[in-house]
């Protein structure tokens, strides 16, 4: 579909971001689904032309930009109500990129305690220690406790909505409001919901980050993030100083399958959805549960505060065991349609215990100090009544 043939409103219609637009089909002889652009060069007839050609929407090298990744990321901007995207390697590739096109030496971020570890890591190690920038770690339930860190260092605020532990969420726009006032940045890691269960752009956040290997890609084959902004002006530098110079873009072939993964998106995600709704609800009314985080749930203790901010509610969850911590270790192992693994959003369910070996300290850091026992599952696409039956029976052992 031609792009100058979507009117705003068509163009802000999720269903026809998923399936057509950004393709063009009229540029490659009209082939349904666009070509993979396995090039690391253009040429062109004379030098003038390749000087434009570093410029807009034009191409030169591979790892300035590709055609492949552009159609991913005119269908992610337009998803997510932004202005411009950009595709990377990782999510952790987009992650560090958004922070180091933020932020400088000597730069103060206020981060949310409960993040992707990975991001912690790379600030701890790389920002704090290498570029001397400080950090403060918040649980995002005190907007006042937020407020009260700003410095005039600070230049970021880093938030994931729901957090993939325990499942809580943060207000949005309570704490955009307040960034916004101090000209401060927000992030936010927007994987779990998708852009089509959360629009964190229309609730005033500067940059949202998906990691694509998980609902986007959905088939568990692609490593990707995707960083999709308002801001032109921020999207420029990410795209040609952060992302170029380190080298970090999206590979054709991975953008081709993200692409084919966002067609069926909506579709899986409702399967997710209805999986994991009925999956909870099991897991709630069972006499050895102790606990159910998931966002479905009308028990949720953040119940109307998830209803302002999502339209729905993926396949991830977890739960505590009316037992001791090593209980749920024996319990996943009896699992057997749930495979034991990291990552998750792929058509298959998984089960961990994510905080089992996670030190005292670090608990209380995190705010799990209660948690170790913790069980994370992904409820794939195995249909909800087999999951549960393996649920129950491992269930039985307990």
């Amino acid at each position: 579909m031609d792009d100058d043939l979507m009117s705003d409103d068509l163009m802000n219609d999720d269903l026809l971001a998923l399936t057509h637009y950004g393709e063009e089909p009229e540029k490659y002889l009209h082939a349904v689904t666009p070509p993979v652009f396995l090039t690391s060069l253009h040429v062109y007839e004379d030098f003038e032309e390749y000087n434009e050609s570093w410029t807009g929407e034009k191409y030169a090298y591979g790892r300035r930009s590709n055609p492949t990744a552009h159609i991913l990321e005119k269908k992610m901007a337009a998803l997510e109500h932004g202005r411009r995207a950009a595709a990377f390697a990782s999510g952790m590739a987009a992650a560090s990129s958004a922070i180091m096109a933020i932020c400088e030496a000597g730069s103060h971020i206020i981060c949310l305690k409960n993040v992707y570890g990975p991001v912690k890591s790379f600030i701890n190690n790389i920002c704090v220690k290498k570029l001397k920038m400080t950090v403060t770690y918040l649980d995002g339930k005190n907007i006042a406790e937020i407020e009260e860190a700003i410095c005039p260092e600070t230049d970021l605020i880093i938030l994931e909505s729901p957090l993939s532990f325990v499942f809580s969420v943060v207000d949005i726009r309570a704490i955009t409001a307040i960034a916004a006032s101090h000209k401060i940045k927000t992030y936010i890691d927007n994987t779990y919901c998708t852009p089509l269960f959360q629009k964190p752009l229309d609730m005033g956040v500067d940059v949202v980050m998906h990691t694509i290997s998980k609902y986007i890609g959905g088939h568990s084959d692609i490593i990707g993030g995707v960083l999709v902004s308002k801001d032109d002006e921020l999207m420029e530098r990410i795209i040609t100083q952060t992302r170029e110079w380190f080298g970090g873009i999206l590979g054709p072939m991975e953008a081709w399958l993200a692409i084919r993964g966002l067609r069926t998106l909506d579709a899986r995600l409702k399967c997710h959805q209805e999986t994991a709704m009925n999956i909870a609800a099991f897991l709630e009314g069972h006499p050895k549960v102790k606990k159910v985080n998931y966002t479905g749930l009308a028990s949720h203790p953040q119940r109307e505060l998830i209803q302002s901010q999502q339209t729905g509610h993926s396949g991830l969850m977890s739960f505590e065991l009316n037992a001791p911590p090593e209980t749920a270790v024996a319990f996943i192992n009896r699992l057997r349609l749930f495979g034991k693994g990291c990552s998750w959003g792929g058509f298959e369910s998984l089960a961990l215990t994510p905080l089992y070996h996670t030190g005292e300290e670090e608990l209380r850091a995190l705010g799990c100090e209660d948690n170790r026992g913790l069980i994370r599952i992904h409820c794939g696409l195995e249909g909800h009544q087999n999951l549960i039956a393996d649920l129950e029976s491992a269930l039985d052992h307990v």
